[in-house]
């Protein structure tokens, strides 16, 4: 099973990603081994604060934490095949892959990013991506920042096309917007998350 969950900050997508991760692993799909794979790259306080809440969120769930900022693609050498692996998360992924501490910007980082997932996908019994919705605000920005945008809408792109199913958090509800029948959602995610609404999504009906 392979899922791409995306939603606004601090929506509770890393929460619904940890449990679902898990429900792979300690579920009827029993993929064996959990890997919790960080992405993020600490630039100060916010993002220490925010490192060490999700470290305790995930406290005793039975994840083997992974540090792998870029080359996604690479995990597959540090892992056991066909576990259950958390990509938290592929917003993260792309700043580190596209721009590097010298201070270039690498314009084919999306691409090889795009060709890591296809590659996890293959090796992996189960994944669990996670990004952020980053599109809807009316904001002009600079043109390395539209870039990093458009990148990361490409990634989404292709990762939800790769996966069987794709979620959509919004603060207590989650949306399917594929794979809703596949999943199963009325009785085993609400198992799983505790009653959380879940709605297909308007374009459920094209999977």
């Amino acid at each position: 099973m392979t899922v791409f969950i995306s939603g606004g900050c601090k929506n509770g997508k890393s929460y619904v990603a940890q449990r679902l991760a898990k429900s792979m692993r300690d579920g009827a799909l029993n993929y064996g081994a959990l890997y919790y794979v960080a992405t993020m790259k600490s630039t100060g306080c916010e993002d220490d604060e925010r490192i060490a809440r999700h470290i305790r969120e995930r406290e005793g769930m039975g994840f083997v934490t992974v540090e792998q900022p870029t080359d996604i693609g690479g995990i597959a050498e540090k892992c056991d095949r066909g576990g259950a692996f958390l990509i938290d998360s592929l917003t993260a992924l792309l700043a580190n892959e596209m721009f590097p501490p010298d201070g270039s910007v690498d314009g084919l980082a999306a691409q090889r990013i795009i060709d890591g997932i296809a590659r996890l996908v293959c090796i992996a019994g189960g994944v669990v991506f996670v990004s952020d919705y980053i599109y809807s605000d009316a904001y002009i920005y600079d043109e390395y920042t539209e870039k990093y945008r458009k990148s990361l809408a490409e990634i989404d792109r292709a990762a939800a096309a790769a996966c069987d199913a794709v979620l959509e958090v919004v603060y207590s509800g989650i949306i399917v917007h594929k794979g809703y029948k596949k999943m199963e959602c009325e009785k085993r995610f609400r198992e799983i998350f505790d009653g959380a609404s879940f709605v297909a999504g308007d374009y459920e009906t094209l999977y």
